[in-house]
């Protein structure tokens, strides 16, 4: 992507809240990668100038790196000031938008970035933005030349590059994917930040307009290759990992699906059926966790419920969301694993604290190095659709999200 009149390769946008601060981190150690052959000039942006500083000491603190305050530039913007926002866009290759919900402040940063010629990221795991956006600035952005890039973290990369990882492995046709994610946590145990509890309540609490969405895109379905993929029940038994599942609410089916319709209405792929599953341990999580989907479920329709939900995210789901999020011990100590099932016929890691700034951040310097292999024009794509002729799943391998075979067969 053409850099040199921009004088920002990358701008973070929301640098000093709770996943932006580790998306600095991230960029931070970026900048110094050894195997880095140019410059990477790149700024934090946010409402608070006192902030973003304290951001960056912290960063710098922590890497040692004293200098790194001075090296970074600082961008003061506002969602609700557009000119601010214009302003940012015009002085970045790629703006790594760290603000959510997305439903609520994603769409501004989107247009000012397509209407002044930058590249936008974000980490957004709701389905009903991602998927307006799409509708809504596809051409846009194409006309444009830009690349507006959603779901790029721990939502939905390893599960949007998975599938793809398989279908490369796979030694035939790939027909359908069920993937397993296993989280797991040190001995201060699993805490997770509020601000994704809010956008499984909000997109919960929206479903209807969800539908109506997908009514007015009135896509063609992709056509069924090979058997029809069986939903599991909503609590199943895994017998290859020895663990009860439930399944993944969050955008990861969404993401696979968009991809899947982008890799055979354009490049002619054949398209993979997918499901998405979640492990949740022995029958006592499970029941834990009945209880706990019982209440959402519950309380999420109704408005005051909601209220309810968002004011007390550590009561309704039974601790494993807070306001404070996870501690850097907690951090530290976890991770995940997502695990594929693969099907088709022959021819003849941590929890996303850590794991989504690696992914966002290498989704970004991928748009910035690797121009070459993403699709010829512009648009509003998701991670799979937008990635999967790059070298990013090497460069995820090289940065601590591993993508390996752990067993193979051909069906």
């Amino acid at each position: 992507m053409a850099t040199e009149q921009r004088p920002f390769h990358l701008v973070v946008f929301g640098a000093s809240g709770f996943t932006g601060q580790f998306v600095t981190e991230e960029v931070a150690r970026e900048q110094v990668d050894p195997e880095r052959s140019s410059r990477l000039p790149w700024a934090v942006a946010g409402r608070s100038r006192e902030k973003l500083q304290r951001v960056l000491e912290k960063a710098a603190l922590k890497l040692g790196r004293p200098t790194l305050s001075s090296e970074v530039g600082i961008i003061i913007c506002d969602i609700a000031n557009p000119a601010s926002l214009d302003e940012m866009a015009k002085q970045a290759t790629v703006v790594l938008n760290c603000v959510g919900p997305y439903r609520f402040y994603g769409e501004p940063v989107i247009k000012a970035c397509i209407e002044n010629g930058a590249s936008c990221i974000d980490i957004s795991g709701e389905p009903q933005f991602l998927e307006l956006m799409q509708l809504k600035y596809h051409e846009k952005a194409a006309d444009k030349g830009v690349y507006i890039i959603g779901s790029s973290g721990f939502d939905s990369i390893p599960a949007d590059l998975g599938v793809i990882y398989t279908r490369n492995k796979m030694n035939g046709t790939l027909t359908a994917v069920e993937s397993f994610l296993t989280i797991h946590s040190g001995p201060e145990g699993l805490s997770i930040h509020d601000g994704t509890w809010k956008s499984a309540i909000y997109g919960f609490g929206d479903q209807s307009n969800l539908r109506k969405l997908r009514n007015v895109s009135n896509l063609k379905p992709v056509p069924l290759i090979g058997p029809k993929l069986k939903r599991r029940w909503p609590i199943s038994y895994c017998r290859e990992l020895k663990g009860y599942s439930i399944p993944f609410m969050g955008s990861d089916v969404s993401v696979v699906r968009r991809t899947q319709r982008y890799l055979y209405e354009n490049l002619e792929e054949s398209p993979v059926q997918y499901a998405a599953y979640v492990t949740v341990g022995g029958i006592t999580s499970v029941i834990k966790l009945m209880f706990a989907g019982l209440f959402f479920l519950f309380f999420v329709r109704f408005g005051i419920g909601r209220q309810l939900l968002i004011k007390f995210p550590w009561f309704f789901s039974f601790g494993y969301f807070s306001k404070q999020g996870p501690t850097q011990k907690q951090i530290d100590a976890a991770s995940f694993t997502l695990t594929f099932f693969g099907q088709g016929y022959s021819q003849g890691t941590e929890a996303g604290y850590v794991a989504t700034p690696i992914a966002m951040v290498q989704a970004a310097m991928t748009l910035l190095s690797d121009a070459s292999h993403l699709p010829k024009a512009g648009g509003v794509f998701t991670p799979g659709a937008a990635f999967s002729k790059t070298k990013l799943i090497d460069r995820l391998n090289k940065h601590g999200i591993e993508f390996s075979v752990i067993s193979s067969s051909e069906v």
